[in-house]
């Protein structure tokens, strides 16, 4: 990182020595990128995730001394649409995309496999997405981009667990496909954090630092399976589970960066703020961006 932005010794993970930055997310105060790139430095967060405007903001990034963790791709749902047509331009704009967020180096591309139309069978939206992914590969490849696919568990979402995961690598086998690997939504959806990890460890190219507690009164009085008729729900969450901030729920940081470290791993951990409890106030967000980073230094 360079000496004009760091103000502070850039963080990292105590298992690992993994950078720690974090998710540029749609909070008013993250939309001008140089006051956000500069409170950065000064917090010692040398690492950010950018948008889908990175084909301008990874060169701001990059040259103000912030590392680009990962940089939204360009078109999601199109990519997994029953138009051929409109598949054919999500892999040409994707591909131009990909081209110019190059220019500022190797690049992770996030995205979530959400079909355009998930009210379609899994199957038939599973074969889209291998066409489409498939053509993209070698464009991700001649640039040393990969994607990275996080697990969230939204609409006809393709791939969340071991199966969805395991069937894409299968049939799009390219390592520039890989995974965004946030524990915090195998954890609300019941699946081993850490047993994922280690199936597929060698696919994880960016980690979301993101935690997720598991409200046992609110499995037991409303269960996880209807809707509560008249409880109220928590911000990023549900009755019997809510997103945090690491350390303020159930994931074994610890044990996560040591299978990373025994892995190879080269990427960093990115605080993704997604916590009813600091969520709301310019004030209330950086202060949950900081306790996450200081909990994180200590894991």
């Amino acid at each position: 990182m360079s000496a004009n932005v760091s103000k502070k010794d850039a963080a990292k993970t105590r298992t690992g020595g993994f950078p720690i930055g974090f998710r540029r997310m749609g909070f008013e105060w993250h939309k001008d990128l140089k006051a956000l790139l500069a409170w950065a430095g000064e917090q010692g967060l040398g690492v950010i995730d950018l948008g889908r405007d990175a084909d301008q903001a990874a060169a701001i990034a990059v040259k103000s001394g912030i590392r680009p963790g990962s940089v939204d791709l360009l078109k999601w749902q199109e990519m997994i649409s029953p138009d051929k047509a409109v598949r054919k331009d999500a892999v040409e704009r994707n591909s131009a995309y990909i081209k110019a967020c190059a220019a500022s180096g190797p690049m992770n591309h996030f995205l979530v496999m959400l079909p355009e139309k998930p009210e379609l069978k899994r199957s038939e939206n599973f074969g889209y997405m291998v066409e489409s992914f498939g053509q993209l590969a070698p464009v991700l490849e001649g640039h040393q981009a990969k994607i990275v696919i996080e697990g969230w568990p939204g609409p006809g979402a393709l791939c969340c667990t071991p199966e969805g995961y395991g069937a894409f690598f299968k049939e799009c086998p390219s390592t520039a496909m890989g995974v965004n690997y946030d524990p915090s939504h195998l954890l609300r959806m019941g699946i081993d954090p850490l047993r994922f990890l280690r199936e597929f460890v060698s696919r994880v190219h960016h980690v979301h630092g993101k935690d997720t507690e598991l409200i046992e009164e609110g499995l037991y009085r409303y269960g996880n399976f209807q809707e509560a008729t008249f409880g109220k729900g928590h911000g990023w969450g549900a009755m019997h589970w809510r997103y945090a901030i690491p350390g303020h729920g159930a994931v074994r940081w610890v044990e996560i960066f040591r299978i990373l470290a025994e892995a190879g791993y080269q990427g960093a951990v990115s605080i993704e703020l997604e916590d009813e409890n600091f969520c709301g106030t310019p004030g209330g967000e950086k202060a949950g961006i900081l306790h996450a980073r200081d909990f994180l230094q200590s894991c």
